[in-house]
């Protein structure tokens, strides 16, 4: 009998661990009528107009290889987008137009981090930070957002991490998983912090349009330019997540080396799309649904907190950005996996462990509402039903 063939594989294979969230994602997939409040991405379709100016670029015939920064066009209305909505002055080359704020992350770690370098990312966080940092060898250490703090990064604990070896500082705000914001003094002293020290902050900022009461965002390039690379994504803001665009901001000769290693990896993000990205920036009707998008965000928001509130064993606070919640489900006794499995099990509703973002978001879930309100009302009445019966 012939043996089965050994494959040899990189080990820095090994040092990535498969997200918990896809994990959940395939066991609900198996099962019927199950209610995912798990998934990160917006319900509604992407703006007509956006749609039609891909369709009318391919009939012109964009359909070739650009240059690997992106479309002068997309580049200038990146900058021309700054400028009205921040009063921040980019210049052309410091963009460079990305597959997605994944890629965008990606090559800024492989471009500023090395073997032995440190790394601070919030815990908890979005997934890919961590496994970034690994592949590029760096260290990653974890500073814990607590809900005392509304999730926010508390300057005095980044300042007692910060050592000889710290080379970065990840930011997320609007955040992902908390829906917290970071209020502008905060923002101001973690901007100081890098500048005094000579560290770089990566900002990941998608969210930045899906604000709630009174939140405001301050993008960091504005307090510390030279010292942030800035990452951004058209994906949540016209749900383009299929798409795949995105683009960072930083100062010019870390673009020059992002495009450098961009060139090997993808060579350039799909010509047509980024022509819908033109489109998508620089018309009135992209906005206006946008704002759209925003408002019926923030009525699923108030419909999910409102019922969250009076269920027992949940302790929520409100949050201020984004389209998550990050309830408090410790009363319940048991730890975040084990209620996400028996939540998938009794109510046939996916939620996201906290644990799935760093093992600061142990006794939490996080509940996604970009869903139709019907599938939220019925969600929370089966959530409330199951954690009735909670001995």
């Amino acid at each position: 009998m012939r043996q089965k063939k050994k494959y040899f594989i990189a080990t820095r294979m090994g040092l990535i661990q498969r997200s918990k969230i896809r994990e959940l994602f395939e066991r609900a997939s198996k099962m019927k009528g199950v209610i995912s409040l798990g998934i990160g991405e917006p319900d509604f379709d992407t703006p007509a107009n956006v749609k039609e100016a891909a369709k009318r670029a391919i009939e012109e015939g964009w359909t070739h290889y650009t240059p690997n920064a992106g479309i002068q066009e997309l580049r200038e209305a990146i900058v021309e987008y700054y400028k009205k909505f921040y009063d921040v002055d980019v210049e052309i080359d410091n963009v460079i137009v990305t597959a997605g704020a994944y890629e965008a992350t990606y090559i800024a770690f492989e471009t500023l981090l090395e073997q032995g370098d440190e790394v601070i990312i919030p815990d908890p966080a979005f997934v890919s930070y961590v496994e970034d940092a690994k592949l590029a060898e760096a260290k990653p250490i974890r500073i814990p957002l607590r809900e005392e703090n509304d999730f926010m990064v508390d300057p005095d604990e980044l300042l007692e991490l910060v050592t000889k070896r710290t080379r970065m500082i990840v930011i997320n705000y609007p955040n992902n998983p908390t829906g917290a914001v970071l209020e502008k003094e905060v923002a101001k002293a973690i901007a100081d912090i890098a500048q005094d020290y000579n560290i770089y902050i990566l900002s990941d900022e998608p969210y930045e349009h899906f604000l709630y009461d009174d939140a405001k965002h301050y993008p960091m390039i504005k307090f510390a330019p030279e010292n942030t690379i800035l990452v951004n994504s058209f994906s949540k803001t016209f749900a383009m997540t299929g798409w795949r665009l995105g683009f960072a901001i930083a100062p010019s000769q870390i673009i020059k080396d992002m495009v450098k290693l961009h060139a090997y990896v993808i060579g350039n993000v799909t010509s047509f799309v980024q022509v819908a990205g033109v489109e998508a920036l620089r018309s009135e009707e992209s906005w206006k649904a946008v704002e759209k998008m925003r408002k019926e965000y923030a009525e699923r928001r108030k419909i999910v907190l409102d019922r969250l509130k009076k269920m027992p064993y949940i302790k929520v606070r409100e949050p201020k950005g984004a389209f998550y919640i990050f309830p408090n489900i410790s009363e319940t006794e048991m730890s975040s996996e084990e209620f996400s499995e028996w939540l998938l099990e009794k109510a046939k509703v996916v939620v996201i462990p906290g644990t799935a973002f760093g093992k600061n978001g142990e006794g939490y879930i996080r509940i996604s509402y970009a869903t139709s309100r019907e599938k939220l009302i019925e969600a929370m009445d089966r959530i409330e039903k199951a954690l009735s019966e909670v001995k």
